[in-house]
């Protein structure tokens, strides 16, 4: 096991090694399975049930060490892995990290959470915000908030559900923009390899901030900046929201728009032979954990195309 993984979850590593860690878990496949095992054991200790007792929180993480180790040195990770494979599907894959052991001199320690490809992550932040994260993302986010303000940053695709204080309001800093809210729920999309960027309210109101633009939204109102050009329009499809669920969401929207956005959360390139298969519009519903393989089949029911997988190079090609 690496050592590295604990520390991780310890809030032990620095910012560089942070980085490299995560860096070598998106190339090593092995590494990515033990990393997403100790997530699942880590979600059986029910850390979060001890929100304000920190007392209590180094004492279950303490527990939840032990039992890595004593599984590692007996060699009984299989039947641990059988009651979290398990305990995934009850609570559709969902990865609960609290980290509340922090201890009280560390404010300025930055936490650094990455989800890989499929998954899917929620996190309570110091506090109290609940935070979900779509697979491919990354949320970087203090231990502590300081006096004055909440800062996070993200890359991905998040949705927040904002504890109110409006004596500390709470930004959110992405590379294209930033979001400055009071107390509210918003999802924000906002993949690096994506060519569009989407801020969504549900309620309440946010501020969105840039060297070139300064908008309000309004309760059911999303906001979509295409290269330097912004536009708000009414949420035009509010089940998207599922995929904090496990729920992918597409209503009739483009093969182009749907391939890009499983590029990004399944980590996987898809080619397209004929354009004309990418004007065809699709509504449906898919379950994360179904994984790309099936995502594509149950598509390819609607509108016969060929699917041709390059595993090695981790590429799909689809043509007619």
């Amino acid at each position: 096991m690496d050592e590295r993984l604990i520390k991780f979850l310890l809030g032990e590593l620095n910012d560089s090694e942070r980085l490299q860690l995560l860096k070598e878990i998106k190339e090593d496949e092995s590494l990515k399975e033990e990393y997403i095992r100790l997530q699942n054991i880590y979600a059986l200790t029910h850390l979060v049930e001890h929100k304000n007792d920190e007392e209590k929180g180094r004492k279950s993480f303490q527990q939840f060490i032990k039992r890595v180790q004593t599984h590692y040195r007996h060699k009984t990770i299989a039947n641990v892995c059988k009651i979290a494979a398990i305990t995934i599907v009850l609570i559709v894959s969902t990865v609960f990290l609290t980290l509340y052991f922090v201890k009280n001199d560390s404010y300025n320690v930055t936490n650094m959470l990455y989800v890989p490809a499929g998954q899917r992550a929620q996190l309570t932040l110091q506090d109290g915000t609940v935070v979900w994260l779509n697979a491919q993302s990354t949320l970087t986010y203090p231990a502590h908030f300081s006096t004055r303000s909440r800062k996070v940053s993200l890359k991905g695709e998040a949705f927040f559900d904002v504890t109110k204080n409006k004596h500390k309001p709470f930004i959110v800093e992405t590379q294209n923009f930033k979001v400055k809210v009071l107390g509210t729920q918003f999802n924000i999309y906002n993949y690096p390899l994506s060519n569009i960027s989407q801020v969504a309210l549900v309620e309440g109101s946010i501020k969105i901030c840039s060297n070139k633009m300064n908008v309000v939204l309004k309760p059911n109102e999303e906001f979509t900046l295409k290269g330097d050009k912004g536009v708000i329009s009414k949420i035009d499809n509010p089940n998207h929201f599922l995929w904090k669920d496990g729920i992918y969401c597409f209503e009739n929207e483009r093969l182009l728009d749907i391939i890009e956005k499983l590029q990004l959360y399944y980590d996987v390139t898809i080619k397209v032979d004929d354009p004309d298969i990418f004007n065809v519009r699709y509504t449906g519903k898919f379950r994360q954990r179904d994984g790309i393989d099936e995502i594509l089949y149950i598509i390819q029911k609607i509108r016969h195309f060929n699917i041709v997988k390059d595993a090695e190079h981790n590429i799909i090609t689809l043509t007619k």
